[in-house]
């Protein structure tokens, strides 16, 4: 919170979020003065380069993530790398991470885990791809954290609950941190019998075979 003050720039998913961020932190009047900038999926390599002539600048600048991490199955990889690359200074800084609190709440294994991230949208590559988890966290001991955007849940859910071996446990973590938060690990054989509707809240899967 301290940094804010003394940031040129920031580059963000959502040019609203920084705005709103900068409201609740009692800097509405930087709003005018503060220089932001576009960095999502649709943001070009191109322009993604455009945006390290101001980091060579020497202007302080911040990576921002419309949730989650950046960086981290979010964009701003490429930019960092490029920061890297020039010897410019990377200083990560984050809050509570729903990955960790996801894993720290699932009762399984927290030395020897796995982000997998996004599955396959298609669903015979996304089946494949849950069998292929599947194997690798039971030959390894290995919990497999993953995550989906919030309006595929409830399908990546069934789907985990459809393909897995019942014995296999999978934790749901879902609205991590919020007054309706929900936090479950059972078999798979015990989701089947009692399915839960996760709708469109922010979720992370935690599975474990």
């Amino acid at each position: 919170m301290e940094l804010l003050p003394a940031l040129d720039c920031f580059f963000a998913e959502e040019l609203r979020t920084v705005r709103r961020y900068l409201s609740k932190a009692g800097l509405k009047g930087r709003l005018d003065s503060v220089r932001m900038y576009e960095l999502n999926e649709h943001t070009g390599q191109g322009e993604i380069e455009s945006y390290l002539d101001i980091l060579l600048r020497g202007e302080s600048a911040a990576l921002v993530s419309e949730a989650g991490l950046p960086a981290v199955a979010d964009p701003g990889a490429q930019l960092v790398a490029l920061a890297h690359n020039h010897d410019i200074r990377v200083v990560p800084l984050s809050g509570p991470s729903s990955l960790m609190m996801a894993l720290m709440a699932s009762g399984m294994n927290g030395q020897c885990f796995a982000f997998t991230g996004y599955l396959p949208v298609k669903g015979a590559e996304r089946r494949e791809r849950i069998r292929s988890i599947e194997k690798i966290s039971r030959q390894m001991c290995q919990s497999q954290i993953i995550i989906e955007t919030p309006y595929r849940n409830q399908s990546l859910f069934e789907e985990l609950i459809g393909v897995c071996s019942p014995d296999t446990r999978l934790c749901v973590a879902a609205n991590i941190t919020m007054e309706d938060e929900f936090i479950k690990t059972k078999t798979v054989a015990r989701w089947r019998s009692a399915p839960v509707e996760i709708g469109k809240r922010p979720c992370v899967f935690v599975l474990m075979a």
